[in-house]
Order: structure tokens, then C-alpha cells, then sequence
């Protein structure tokens, strides 16, 4: 019997405390000041915890839910993955002038050779229906005098464990442009002293942008896998914005040959 009791009396405290901050907005322009300026002062501290709760609950409330993991995986996918900043939000959501080497995240680094940045990079937050990832990544690069950019997204240490030559190494993404440009990835596995590299450009002219590693043309030493990282690529950036609305990995055995 308390609790709704004690939901009755809350009702009633919020409807009475709407009344009265709709009757003291109603004579905002004719109270005397001195009671105007201690009512903005309460109606300040008021808006700040306010517009903290509409922002946190419009973070876990849109759709996609925040920490999700949900794409799909091909048949036989033995390990799948979504980084963190597609996945959660970051301490720091944006930045402008990247500079070299800038992390993004704990998992994200941004690499280049300009002399004056121009370049600012930020998280979004995904709401269109069919985006999956609960966010997106947006570059906005104005003059560029580099002569490369790239993305760099280290995999976690789970990727490398059981790697085999038999292996696909899958990568999905979705990007938007302002205007087209070439984009190429690169994957990186490092084996001992080596490092094997394999680069494919991605097919821009799909909606869901798809592009498959084949380790078996590799000479991929299986017992010293140590790191696996990718590469992303982007030529002629200058005056673009591109937004990486979903960045997903996935490995698979390819069938014997």
C-alpha cells in the first residue's frame, strides 16, 4: 500500500511545482526585480540538472542502444568484433586540429603528415533506423596539405589467437561522402619479425560496404602471430566530410582448397 501511496504524493508534488514555475513564467515581465532574479537563479540551477537528464536519457533511450554488439556474421565466424567508439561513447567527443598520431579512443589513431591540421574528427550518434551501431565516426577535412591520411584501428588480442592461413578476415563498414574519394585498407598482422600486408580498396559504390582478407596467400607463420591492426586510407580528403556510420570485423575458415 506505500508504494503507491508514495507515487500518488509524488504526482502531486510535480503537477503543483509545474503550476507554479508556469505561474511565475506567466509573471515574469510585470513581479518586481528582486524576486525576478532570484527566480532566474532557482530556474537556472533547475535547467542544468534537466537538461543533464534529457541528455543522458536520449543517449540510452535512442535506438540503437549504446554498447551494442549486434551485426551480422557470416556462417562459421569464429570471432566478431565491433570497436569501442562504434560501440560507446568516448571521454572526449571530438577534436579539432587532429594532430599526428592523435588517439581516438583506446583503440582509434589518426595518422598524417600535414603541417597545419585542418582536420577535425568527431563521434555521432546513430538514430536512422537501419544503423546498428549505436555510433558513427565523422572527419571533416578542409585544406589538406599532407600527402596521406589514414585511419589506424588496432584489433583486440582475441583476433590473433588460433589464427590460420585458412582464415578470412572480413570488414564491413558503412561510409557517407560529400564527394566521392578513394579509400583502400590495409591489414597488418604482425608474426615474429615480419609484418604481412594485404591492401583492397573498398567498393564505395555499395550502401554496405564489404571487403574479404585471404590469409592463405600470406606466409603467415601460425605460431607467431603477435598483433593484427588495419589501415584506413584515404585519398585526396581535401574539402570532405566522411562519416563512418559502422565499423565491424569478423574472421571465418574458408573452405579447404
Amino acid at each position: 500500500m506505500a508504494n503507491p501511496l508514495r507515487q500518488i504524493f509524488r504526482e502531486f508534488l510535480y503537477r503543483r511545482s509545474i503550476r507554479r514555475w508556469s505561474r511565475q513564467a506567466r509573471e515574469a515581465l510585470t513581479v518586481d526585480l528582486l524576486t525576478l532574479r532570484a527566480q532566474r537563479a532557482r530556474a537556472k540551477r533547475l535547467r542544468t540538472h534537466l537538461d543533464e537528464l534529457i541528455h543522458i536519457s536520449e543517449n540510452r533511450l535512442t535506438l540503437p542502444l549504446i554498447g551494442s554488439n549486434a551485426f551480422q556474421r557470416p556462417v562459421g565466424t569464429d570471432w566478431a568484433w565491433r570497436p569501442k567508439a562504434w560501440r560507446g561513447p568516448l571521454p572526449i567527443k571530438g577534436i579539432a586540429s587532429v594532430q599526428n598520431k592523435q588517439k581516438i579512443g583506446e583503440e582509434v589513431t589518426v595518422f598524417h603528415d600535414c603541417d597545419i591540421s585542418e582536420l577535425t574528427i568527431r563521434q555521432v550518434r546513430n538514430q536512422r533506423e537501419e544503423d546498428l551501431a549505436p555510433f558513427g565516426m565523422r572527419m571533416d577535412v578542409f585544406k589538406f596539405d599532407g600527402t596521406f591520411l589514414s585511419l589506424v584501428i588496432d584489433l583486440p588480442p582475441e583476433a590473433t589467437e588460433d589464427l590460420k592461413k585458412r582464415h578470412l578476415v572480413r570488414f564491413d563498414t558503412i561510409i557517407e561522402m560529400e564527394k566521392p574519394i578513394e579509400v583502400f585498407a590495409r591489414l597488418n598482422i604482425k608474426h615474429g619479425p615480419n609484418t604481412e600486408q594485404i591492401v583492397r580498396e573498398l567498393p564505395l559504390h555499395q550502401e554496405d560496404v564489404m571487403i574479404e582478407f585471404d590469409l592463405a596467400y600470406t606466409k603467415l607463420n601460425e605460431k607467431r602471430v603477435e598483433r593484427i591492426w588495419v589501415d584506413l586510407i584515404f585519398e585526396g580528403p581535401e574539402n570532405n566530410q566522411v562519416t563512418m556510420r559502422d565499423v565491424t570485423f569478423s574472421r571465418r575458415p574458408r573452405a579447404d582448397l
